[in-house]
């Protein structure tokens, strides 16, 4: 995932500066804008570009069939692509974005709008069946004197008097209605391939409300972006809430290195190293080991040159805001932090019911991996920590530091981690590969 041949000879700041303030895209937005309209001086159209700080306002089209639940317009090529140009000229639409409704309609609109430099950010195509679209065509009605829309299904009009004046617009028989999707079959296939990796289609076939926070889900999103940058992951949840697999998964999948803050612990213990002669008390008495030992430990791991160049993923620290702070003020900073969501009583499941075989040292759960025979059922010992009354102090802790926490990481990102670890994992790894969303003024 890292794009920088020799990130060791790069400080930590400068990718981390040039994420957070989007400076990739921001001089990407340039050169395309730039080499779209070819200034004679590009300096002064470079600072009017600046000024104008449009670069993340909505750009969007919506595609769809007769009755989709969009609205369509007709008009020769040129004088649509004009009309076009002009209104997204406007301070308007520069200052707020703009939304083409059905526009292109043909290839060679979509081909004409690309090349006087319109470029969608997100592109919406609704689908339904035909027998559907043609249903809704056919209970359109119309009210001559305000010019609203009804429909005989979906939205009639309670008035009477508003009922009694409604009248059938024309060209929406079954045949015209059939002669219409026909031609719009055979041009929105040669329109989607133009916009290959921002187009989204979202069934239509459902209620309108639904639609609408579907695609408004999804302009919201920002594509992945081209930037250089090396995943600094922070994984935050309460014990049982999945962190160790998720960042294995992470580990395997992008070569991230996998620093689990305990597990530091222990093989600094392990290699009796001069940390783990400080550690080694702590452990014996069963007390926590201080912060400083700990930053000390984590430091030193953070800072080894595997870290640096392929990145990390963290996890069991830090645990409260006095942490949080400590791990800042040494420059690691996570560039991705994800809060994984269990409920209590799912987390108390997986837990009480893991057991240990002690002959094999084989792990067993009884509900989601229960052991084979009664005989080795009937071995299994169950580790002290998962009893319940321990588990239900661990996550009182917990979620008492949880809030200042979720405070102090504005942009992290919650996932419900009360489902299929690869599920999890998916909305973990989407929210990686993606550019850090925008900070709203």
């Amino acid at each position: 995932m890292d794009a920088t041949t020799a990130p060791h000879h790069i400080p930590p700041e400068m990718p981390q500066y040039g994420e957070e303030r989007h400076v990739f895209e921001l001089m990407q937005n340039m050169l395309e804008q730039l080499l779209i309209y070819q200034p004679k001086d590009p300096i002064p159209f470079m600072i009017t570009h600046l000024q104008q700080d449009n670069d993340n306002v909505p750009k969007i089209v919506i595609l769809g069939p007769p009755a989709s639940g969009k609205t369509t317009i007709k008009l020769s090529n040129t004088l649509l692509v004009r009309l076009i140009q002009e209104r997204l000229r406007e301070e308007d639409c520069i200052r707020r974005g703009w939304i083409l409704d059905g526009i292109p309609a043909t290839r060679e609109q979509a081909l004409m709008i690309q090349t006087i430099g319109i470029t969608p950010r997100h592109v919406i195509a609704l689908s339904a069946p035909d027998t559907v679209l043609i249903e809704r065509n056919l209970g359109k009605r119309i009210d001559p004197q305000t010019g609203e829309i009804y429909h005989t299904t979906f939205d009639w009009p309670p008035e009477s008097e508003i009922q009694n004046r409604l009248v059938v617009p024309g060209g929406i028989s079954e045949l015209e209605t059939a002669q219409k999707l026909l031609e719009y079959h055979r041009n929105i296939i040669r329109i989607l391939p133009a916009y290959p990796k921002i187009l989204k289609v979202i069934n239509a076939d459902q209620p309108c409300v639904d639609v609408f926070y579907q695609a408004l889900t999804y302009v919201q999103t920002n594509h992945r972006s081209n930037a250089p940058f090396t995943p600094r992951v922070l994984l935050f949840g309460p014990m049982g809430s999945g962190k160790s697999l998720q960042a294995a998964l992470l580990a395997q999948k992008y070569g991230l290195v996998n620093v689990h803050c305990g597990q530091l612990l222990k093989e600094a213990v392990a290699g009796e190293s001069k940390f783990g002669e400080l550690i080694q008390p702590y452990f014996q008495k069963e007390m926590a080991v201080p912060d400083s030992i700990i930053m000390k430990v984590l430091s030193q791991r953070l800072s080894q040159q595997d870290c640096i160049q392929r990145g990390w993923v963290l996890h069991g620290f830090p645990k409260d805001l006095d942490q949080a702070h400590m791990l800042n003020s040494l420059g690691y900073q996570p560039n991705r932090v994800f809060f994984l969501n269990v409920p209590f009583d799912s987390v108390i499941e997986r837990l009480t019911l893991r057991r240990l075989d002690p002959v094999t040292g084989e792990r067993y759960h009884l509900m989601y991996k229960p052991p084979p025979t009664l005989e080795i059922q009937a071995r299994l010992l169950q580790n002290p920590k998962d009893t319940e009354e321990q588990i239900k102090l661990k996550l009182d802790l917990f979620y008492r530091n949880f809030l200042e926490l979720e405070e102090f990481y504005r942009q992290a990102t919650t996932i419900n981690a009360d489902q299929d670890p690869y599920t999890v994992f998916e909305y973990i790894e989407s929210g990686i590969i993606n550019p850090l969303p925008k900070k709203v003024p």
